[in-house]
């Protein structure tokens, strides 16, 4: 290779690590979009919460401190776990959910863009990182197995689904109001 062809690739990898630091600079923004969008889709995909699903309500007591650690990189940690058990939950049994097919893709399609970007930003490099990301890992797994529990002892019922879009979009709204002020 010549020296033409090595400056070339030395510029277009230089490029690439800036393009990615800026990504990662502006991220609580666009997590702010995804998060606008991901709460207009939830709204989108199925239709006002049916009256006969009132009864069945559950609290899941959302564990709210995984939101609050000092460091910036600690929230994205947590955001980035929450993101991925939604992604997980709304990968599952949906049949009887009777929601928009479209709007569930790019709801899906959302998240998983979101996580990528957040695993690309996440600095998982350090031990006191790991340590916050299990913690939090260990809350937010026993939060959303009660969720996928849920669902599962109700057979996936319309309700069911009803009630953990609901909490989905309260999962969201959390996310958003901590990245508000981040």
């Amino acid at each position: 290779m010549n020296t033409f062809g090595l400056i070339q690739i030395g510029l277009l990898l230089s490029c690439t690590t800036i393009i990615s630091s800026l990504q990662c600079n502006h991220l609580p923004l666009q997590q702010r979009k995804v998060i606008e969008n991901s709460l207009r889709l939830l709204d989108k995909m199925g239709k006002k919460f049916p009256l006969q699903c009132l009864r069945e309500k559950m609290s899941f007591k959302f564990p709210t401190q995984v939101l609050q650690p000092r460091q910036k990189e600690t929230v994205g940690v947590a955001i980035e776990e929450i993101f991925q058990h939604i992604f997980y939950i709304f990968s599952k049994n949906l049949t009887l959910a009777a929601w928009d097919g479209t709007a569930l893709d790019e709801f899906q399609n959302g998240l998983y863009l979101q996580i990528e970007q957040l695993e690309a930003c996440v600095i998982k490099k350090h031990n006191h990182y790991r340590r916050s990301k299990e913690a939090s890992r260990l809350k937010l797994k026993k939060y959303f197995q009660k969720i996928d529990c849920f669902l599962k002892d109700k057979q996936h019922d319309l309700c069911s689904w009803e009630i953990s879009r609901a909490e989905m979009r309260r999962c969201l709204q959390l996310i958003d109001k901590v990245t508000r002020k981040l």
